[in-house]
């Protein structure tokens, strides 16, 4: 019995520096910020409490509501991406060939540079004037070619996507299903290859149920890399204007424009707790999905 409890005394120590950070850095941080959103806080540092104002003004504001729509547009087109792009280099640096090694370090090199660094090398590249894409097309086609990749409305979409693949998260999603695809038992390939079954078969038969687990969790984290790291991206690429016309504008944009450059921090309050709650909703919604489709092994 004194033993119990001083294997229990011993457990909550442990937990202790874990459970200080926590009150402090995520849950303090959060219950202050649902206060400031009901108050009219300015960046100097003036207050007045004004209740549910402004959630009654977010809801009626046409800017908030192409925001909302940018951000979930952004966050599923961005986790999907990314997802399929890195399990195809997965599956392509699983396979035995020569010079592996470096395959997945030159995979992986572009997703090791600051997110900020390579927005602004991305942003240089598909520049209108000066630009690499720009000049290469040039010399294919013969003329000149001027295209303002980043400020186009049937461009922007395509350029920012694919920028997607060269972030940190896709590098990460990579060596996690690297690593997944080697545990995958290769008894059960070699017994499908007698069976006849073809490569498509395989994968979607064999391979996708054994990584599943390993899906669900890139999934959630790169929906929350989405909703809170599009900013490091999206700022350097289209300014907190998420041009063109607001077609980049996700939530994490709008709410810096509101609290530095409007200075209505209590109003960007009120933006955060609505992206805390999309963040919720969307993990709730991808565990919901992942109880039918996720195998695990008994």
């Amino acid at each position: 019995m004194r033993r119990q409890r001083s294997d229990s005394r011993s457990a909550y120590v442990f937990i202790l520096p874990w459970l200080i950070g926590f009150l402090c850095f995520t849950l303090f941080p959060i219950v202050f910020m649902v206060q400031q959103s009901l108050t009219n806080r300015k960046l100097n540092g003036v207050s007045k409490f004004i209740g549910l104002a402004n959630y009654k003004n977010m809801f009626k504001s046409a800017v908030f509501w192409n925001s909302f729509r940018v951000t979930i547009l952004f966050t599923v087109v961005m986790v999907v991406v990314t997802t399929v792009w890195a399990v195809i280099l997965a599956l392509l640096l699983n396979r035995k060939q020569k010079f592996n090694s470096i395959f997945q370090f030159c995979y992986f090199l572009p997703s090791v540079v600051p997110t900020v660094a390579l927005a602004y090398a991305f942003r240089t590249i598909f520049g209108k004037n000066a630009g690499l894409f720009n000049n290469i097309l040039s010399t294919f086609m013969g003329h000149t070619v001027e295209i303002n990749w980043l400020y186009q409305k049937n461009t922007v979409y395509f350029v920012v996507f694919f920028i997607t693949l060269f972030t940190y998260g896709t590098g990460q999603m990579m060596l996690i299903f690297r690593s997944g695809l080697a545990d995958v038992p290769q008894e059960l390939y070699e017994a499908s290859s007698l069976d006849g079954a073809t490569f498509l078969q395989k994968f979607f038969h064999i391979t996708l149920p054994m990584i599943s687990p390993l899906i669900l969790f890139n999934a959630v984290s790169g929906c929350v890399s989405a909703l809170n790291g599009s900013f490091a991206l999206l700022y350097p690429l289209t300014s907190e204007n998420g041009d063109p016309n607001g077609m980049t504008q996700v939530l994490s944009l709008l709410i810096y424009k509101e609290a530095f450059s409007n200075m209505k921090v209590g109003y960007a309050c009120a933006l955060s707790v609505v992206l805390f709650l999309v963040a919720a909703a969307f993990g709730g919604l991808i565990f919901g999905i992942s109880k039918k489709t996720v195998y695990y092994e008994d």
